[in-house]
């Protein structure tokens, strides 16, 4: 098992991807989709509510020329404090289950988006009480929301207030409602 670093690779995880000459193999496909059942169980560190291929961590899953699934993992942005717990985690998860030899690569580049947290992902986050993202942005102003008022994910109401940019994570801003007074986290779009 090894650690592979990796540039471009595409942007959407939402169905595995079969690219490779081997993957005809008859055993490919299973182990392509039990690979992607795996990591769908596989939760994040800092908001356990939601798993790693909600958040859209996972870029593919795919049988490599030597025969080895390859999992290609994105951070939600360089630096961030969780990528090795959630790179040890994916290993675990897939250590544990039948899918045979693995390499976990790393995907810089595109860098991860907002955008790539699945429906599901946001309906759960907003269940957890973290507001989820609307949109990707393409400038600071958008990513710290200076324009536009958050929803109370309790109350639904928009008289809430920033109070800090930052929350429990670097990727997360602090809010307060002034109908409900409950705090809340806003999931940035980055």
């Amino acid at each position: 098992m090894n650690t592979v670093q990796t540039g471009l690779i595409g942007r959407k995880a939402a169905a595995p991807q079969v690219t490779s000459p081997e993957a005809t193999l008859p055993d490919a496909a299973p182990r392509i989709a039990a690979a992607w059942e795996i990591l769908a169980t596989v939760e994040d560190p800092e908001i356990p509510a939601l798993s790693i291929v909600d958040l859209g961590l996972i870029r593919f899953v795919r049988l490599n020329p030597g025969g080895h699934i390859e999992v290609g993992l994105s951070p939600t942005y360089v630096g961030c404090p969780a990528t090795e717990v959630i790179r040890r985690s994916v290993r675990d998860a897939l250590q544990e289950s039948a899918v045979g030899e693995f390499e976990v690569a790393n995907v810089l580049s595109p860098a991860w988006s907002s955008d790539w947290i699945t429906p599901d992902g946001r309906r759960k986050l907003h269940a957890f009480g973290i507001v989820p993202p609307d949109r990707g942005v393409s400038n600071m102003r958008d990513v710290l929301r200076a324009s536009r008022p958050v929803a109370c994910p309790r109350c639904n109401s928009v008289d809430t207030e920033t109070l800090s940019e930052f929350g429990s994570t670097p990727c997360k801003a602090l809010h307060r409602c002034r109908a409900c007074l409950e705090p809340f986290e806003y999931f940035k779009c980055i």
